[in-house]
């Protein structure tokens, strides 16, 4: 796979090929998604929008794109499912990067368009949530939309299916759409988690302040999560998100997915996982990559460092030989 390229101002910026390499976003064009693409690698590289995550994943595994940017959770109303489902299921497929994203809220019309005549909006079902209030105050009487994306109910709106849209301004002014109300965000702050997935390969080196993600699959039985969590505790590894999905395959066996601090280049990462592989009907790894923001992973106690890894394997090959 060709390297990608990142931000020029970017501390893990890499080269990139002769060849420019290729990204699909969620979209159509104006979606919060481009937005956080072009924060990730910038305008210039070649993208196209696919209508669903479904559709942006798929490409990826059909070698349509070298890459897709999706959305993963907000920091208001929590994972996506449909990202979630989509690297859970099919062919493996790695995140090598996350990009937070603060979405501006406007409510967008037709040009000559005034609240008084809003009989009608739509939204992405997370976008409404995180306007609920402003619009019940508002729209009082409106029952809100469901559309696959913020852009798509702007281009709604500008075919005339609706009279307004919650949307990011990119939509509105994409769309030839003028702003009826702004900044309507009913939580000041609110961050959506966006992530770089590509095909199996190499990865982003380790930086120190690094992500892992995985998803982990057990049986129905008594203490089964409990087993999964023991492995992180066990090595001082804290869990940044842990969600369960139910299996579509089997009824009562869960999926859980899971990130955590640190990259399974480091020794107490990988022994997690390689414990996990032993005590969960089955573990497929999401990728190790920087973390978006500058928190520093927390301090590893004494007994969970990879020195005190590499030292009791030291003890134990010695204890094995007789040399103790």
């Amino acid at each position: 796979m060709p390297a990608m390229p990142m931000d020029a101002a970017s501390p893990d910026a890499r080269p990139t090929s002769t060849s420019p390499t290729r990204f699909a976003y969620l979209g159509p064009e104006g979606t919060f998604a481009e937005a956080a693409l072009s924060r990730a690698v910038g305008d210039s590289a070649p993208r196209s929008p696919r209508p669903t995550v479904a559709a942006a994943l798929a490409a990826v595994r059909a070698g349509e794109v070298d890459a897709a940017l999706v959305p993963f959770e907000n920091s208001i109303e929590g994972s996506v499912p449909a990202t979630m489902d989509g690297l859970a299921d099919g062919a493996p497929l790695l995140i090598t990067r996350e990009v937070f994203l603060e979405p501006t809220f406007v409510l967008a019309g037709r040009p000559g368009t005034t609240l008084a005549d809003v009989r009608s909006v739509a939204s992405h079902p997370h976008a409404l949530a995180q306007t609920a209030r402003w619009l019940a105050a508002h729209l009082p009487t409106l029952s809100p939309q469901s559309e696959t994306s913020t852009a798509g109910s702007a281009e709604a709106v500008a075919a005339g299916r609706y009279d307004a849209a919650v949307c990011a301004p990119i939509a509105a002014r994409r769309y030839g759409l003028v702003p009826i109300a702004e900044d309507i965000a009913d939580h000041r702050g609110a961050v959506t988690r966006f992530v770089l997935v590509a095909p199996p390969g190499p990865l982003p080196e380790p930086t120190g302040n690094d992500k892992t993600s995985l998803v982990a699959v057990v049986a129905d039985r008594t203490g089964a999560l409990l087993d999964v969590l023991r492995e992180f505790a066990a090595r001082g590894i804290s869990l940044t998100r842990i969600e369960s999905r139910p299996t579509r395959e089997r009824r009562w066996v869960y999926s859980f997915s899971l990130d955590c601090e640190g990259h399974v280049a480091e020794a107490r990462v990988g022994e997690t996982l390689a414990a996990l592989h032993r005590v969960c009907d089955d573990v497929r790894f999401l990728g190790s990559y920087p973390r978006a923001d500058e928190r520093e992973n927390r301090p590893v106690s004494d007994d969970a460092t990879d020195a005190a890894f590499t030292d009791a394997d030291e003890w134990l090959s010695k204890v094995r030989a007789g040399a103790l």
